[in-house]
């Protein structure tokens, strides 16, 4: 299966409370995550992380964490992403930008949500982060942050059954 999630923000305790996050500590939030991350994928499962993995300059931070995390991992930049996790071997692709075919329909992703993209006329979805749920998505376009789905990675089927719903997930598992 493949599955999309981003803005994680693994170990960035101000993420709590800008983001209004359902937990205690930076500590219970990594934790959940990385739990939800690993019941919804599988081992050989492909996962695409759409930026702000980690603000975590610590060399062995992302390594530590990707290790922990099942599916085959890609990373599409973010804005909050440095180098240490950019360059990190975990990644099986690391771009700014890439377009993929999932299911028959043409997958645009990329960090930041765009106000147009390639053959969005013709049916391509956009799928981003960055926006924290806090944007109003245009058609085919969505959000696929932690803030949007229960701090966990979904499949595009439920991304697609998802319009209409609103931040505020819930933190119990």
């Amino acid at each position: 299966m493949i599955f999309f999630t981003s803005d994680t923000h693994f170990g960035d305790a101000p993420r709590i409370r800008i983001d209004h996050r359902p937990f205690k500590s930076i500590a219970a939030h990594d934790k959940a995550l990385i739990q939800r991350w690993n019941a919804a994928v599988g081992l050989s499962d492909e996962i695409y992380h759409l930026g702000d993995f980690t603000a975590s300059k610590d060399p062995t931070h992302a390594s530590e964490l990707l290790a922990a995390l099942n599916g085959r991992k890609h990373l599409l930049i973010g804005n909050n992403d440095p180098p240490t996790t950019v360059d990190d071997k975990g990644w099986a692709s690391v771009a700014h930008y890439a377009e993929i075919e999932v299911e028959g329909r043409l997958l645009i992703l990329c960090h930041y949500p765009f106000r147009t993209w390639r053959d969005m006329g013709k049916g391509a979805i956009d799928l981003h982060g960055h926006s924290h749920g806090r944007l109003k998505e245009e058609t085919r376009q969505y959000d696929v942050g932690v803030d949007v789905f229960d701090y966990r990675p979904v499949t595009l089927a439920t991304i697609l059954a998802s319009r209409g719903r609103r931040r505020g997930a819930r933190a119990d598992p």
